[in-house]
């Protein structure tokens, strides 16, 4: 397994500071000890609507002169919304998506069901609010319909991918997916595409973080895995330069990476691991600057190497820390 940054950690959204651009984001990458930098596509730093083909010639040329691997292009789709004008404008999106990963070399687009989006017009980037919905709900006429908008706007958009050769890795993120595995890999299923596959992350079981669960989920959908995600928003160092989770925000309990990457580690998932900072970094009630998100991002680092290391050297399956 490889780990890989994501640009939207030093986009300038969740912090006070200097924004970096993808080319600065490359000697970052290297500098933090990544293997490769993961694009998320939109502004202030990688809109396909902002990057010359001069610009995209050159990122390429930097990160293969450095070492760093382009992994994946992360979109902000969402094919779901009710009003047919919003689907048309995240399809046009998704194409001039495509196409700045062909240029970039990039064989992997990550995609959304639906996206909530992000509030830019403040001190700090906020997403709205949106409901991350429960793992045993019923689902209503209402919640089939946006289902069925994101199966058929992903099954089009994954049509011009493959003439590109480009896979679309959908992710296991709320709104009209559910918490766990079950949904994304149904909706994978139901688009019927060869070159769609998953992008499963652990944090977003929520609660569904006990060891039987996370093993299960990697299992079924092992096959089609082909990207995920941690976080470090919950990873601290403590005095004596231990370093341990704290309870991740969102849902109050410990993210069982432990036994998530084991089970990685079992299915021989050869893929990229990506470090993600994607929530307002704050220290004694103040937003942090670059400095944090610095702290933030190696620790992080650490503390996934490490847990890497383990599984990698063990048949053994990981239980969680006690804190």
């Amino acid at each position: 397994m490889k780990f890989a940054l994501l640009s939207v950690t030093y986009a300038g959204v969740f912090y006070k500071g200097k924004i970096l651009t993808l080319e600065e984001q490359v000697y970052k990458a290297k500098m933090l000890g990544f293997d490769a930098l993961s694009i998320e596509s939109k502004r202030p730093i990688a809109s396909p609507i902002d990057l010359s083909a001069s610009q995209r010639k050159r990122l390429r040329e930097i990160s293969a002169g450095e070492g760093i691997a382009l992994c994946a292009v992360e979109s902000l789709s969402n094919f779901c919304s009710d009003i047919v004008e919003e689907r048309e404008n995240n399809r046009a999106m998704m194409r001039l998506t495509l196409e700045l990963a062909r240029d970039l070399g990039i064989e992997t687009v990550k995609v959304f069901a639906a996206w909530p989006g992000i509030i830019d017009d403040q001190e700090v980037g906020r997403y709205v609010p949106y409901e991350k919905g429960n793992y045993y709900s019923r689902l209503y006429p209402a919640d089939l319909r946006k289902w069925q908008h994101a199966v058929h706007g992903i099954r089009e958009v994954a049509d011009w991918a493959v003439d590109m050769g480009i896979t679309l890795a959908l992710q296991n993120h709320a709104p009209v997916t559910r918490p766990g595995h079950e949904d994304v890999l149904a909706m994978q299923q139901e688009i019927d595409r060869p070159n769609v596959k998953l992008c499963l992350d652990v944090p977003l079981y929520y609660t569904r973080q006990d060891n039987e669960y996370v093993q299960r989920s990697v299992t079924e959908c092992a096959e089609n895995i082909i990207l995920t995600h941690y976080g470090t928003w919950n990873i601290v160092e403590k005095p004596d330069g231990e370093i341990i989770q704290v309870p991740a925000h969102n849902f109050g309990e410990i993210i069982n990476y432990e036994a998530f990457f084991a089970a990685l580690h079992k299915v021989d998932y050869n893929g990229y691991l990506v470090s993600e900072s994607c929530t307002p970094i704050v220290t004694n009630h103040q937003i942090g600057g670059i400095e944090e998100v610095d702290k933030a991002v190696i620790t992080a680092l650490k503390y996934m190497k490490g847990i890497v290391q383990i599984v990698s050297n063990t048949k053994q399956e990981c239980t969680p820390p006690n804190i």
